[in-house]
């Protein structure tokens, strides 16, 4: 059943954004999240594009939208003036003038779970995917929660809903144990279970389980509304684990083996690209495939190492071709923007499956007619 509708505003869908594409999986020279727009801005209307244009910017106002997500930033260093003497400065003058926000999830959303790396794959019909590339350890916290007994479904599902114990494709991962918790309430409390200044004993679970620290915050604030005590005992362990489905560029298989020449016409046929620039033979064995959308060249060494017969992506250079060749790696170039393109439509279908979950009532809309600025001759 869908909750109740309410205003929406832009708070709302950054924070959703950062359920989804938390920020701190964006690359550290990145600039990520909101590029301009009043927090408190109530939106009915939503723009995803690639890229934030003015002509995509022209379009989200003309079309009545409040919001524009693009993946590539608007603003990427530092601006030390901001006049619309620049293209930068034309935009954000042009957005600001019309109350348009805009917003960038960038490589936040190419690491993330379910962000363009995935669908990338699933466009190339890849199975048994996991990244090509994990983070380092320091995101995954163990969370030990101390409640009674007949209390713990209600914490268990409260933290549950909040984000906790989620181990790669599995949810509501925990391990619950049983034992005698002890306490004595002090003068000014008011204890659930029993009175002041006597021993108490309790049969108490503790209940384990995964969380990671861009969910933290908001699953603490919901273990301590659903937990019957004033005093909640939990300890927080710092583990060594990565998220298993987070990272850059993905692995995976295809259904069956297929020559690099074939491979390359369903690479063509599903991002929708003209042409391929390739390094390999075309009879080449291709069977397992890494990718990474837009710029992956950095990945070849890591796709090598992983056994991957050929890596898809773009923007790939002389240099890194050869490297590619020396380390026996096939590569299919099929550009930045094909390997990025599905962003818009992808993310959009997400959101607005989201947003009908918490009853906002949202229209979300691509722009249209973004285009390649290469073209074959």
């Amino acid at each position: 059943m869908m909750k109740k509708s309410h205003a929406t505003r832009l708070q709302d869908l950054l924070g959703l954004l950062n359920s989804n594409y938390p920020q701190h999986l964006a690359e550290e020279w990145d600039n990520v999240g909101l590029q301009t727009g009043d927090l408190t801005q109530e939106i009915s209307k939503i723009m995803v594009a690639l890229e934030p244009t003015l002509s995509t910017v022209n379009r989200a106002i003309s079309t009545n939208c409040q919001l524009l997500i693009t993946h590539h930033p608007l603003i990427f260093k530092p601006l030390k003036k901001i006049t619309p003497s620049d293209n930068t400065g034309k935009i954000l003058f042009h957005a600001i003038r019309n109350n348009l926000a805009i917003i960038s999830i960038h490589t936040n959303l190419d690491h993330a779970a379910d962000g363009l790396n995935d669908w990338l794959a699933a466009t190339l019909h890849l199975h048994n995917c996991k990244p090509l590339l994990q983070p380092k350890s320091g995101e995954l916290l163990k969370l030990v929660i101390y409640v009674p007994r007949v209390d713990a479904d209600k914490v268990a599902n409260a933290i549950f809903k909040a984000g906790a114990g989620k181990v790669g494709n599995y949810d509501h991962c925990s391990f619950s144990s049983i034992g005698v918790g002890t306490f004595r309430a002090g003068e000014g409390c008011n204890p659930h279970i029993g009175s002041i200044g006597t021993d108490e004993q309790v049969e108490e679970v503790r209940l384990e389980t995964i969380v990671t620290r861009s969910r933290l915050k908001r699953v603490l604030e919901q273990m301590e509304k659903q937990h019957p005590y004033e005093e909640v005992a939990f300890d927080l362990i710092h583990i060594e684990n990565v998220p298993g489905d987070v990272g850059l560029g993905r692995i995976g298989v295809v259904e069956t083996k297929q020559s690099l020449k074939q491979f390359a016409a369903v690479c063509k046929q599903a991002l929708n690209c003209p042409a391929l620039r390739v390094v390999g033979n075309e009879d080449n064995s291709i069977t397992k495939v890494a990718v990474c959308s837009g710029s992956g060249a950095m990945l070849i060494h890591e796709a090598a190492r992983k056994g991957a017969d050929v890596l898809v992506t773009g923007d790939i250079k002389y240099h890194e071709a050869l490297t590619a060749k020396e380390l026996g790696l096939t590569l299919v170039d099929a550009g930045h923007f094909a390997t990025e393109h599905i962003m818009a439509s992808r993310l959009a279908e997400k959101l607005t499956i989201q947003s009908q979950k918490r009853g906002w009532e949202l229209e979300y809309i691509t722009a249209p007619n973004e285009i390649d600025p290469f073209t074959i001759i």
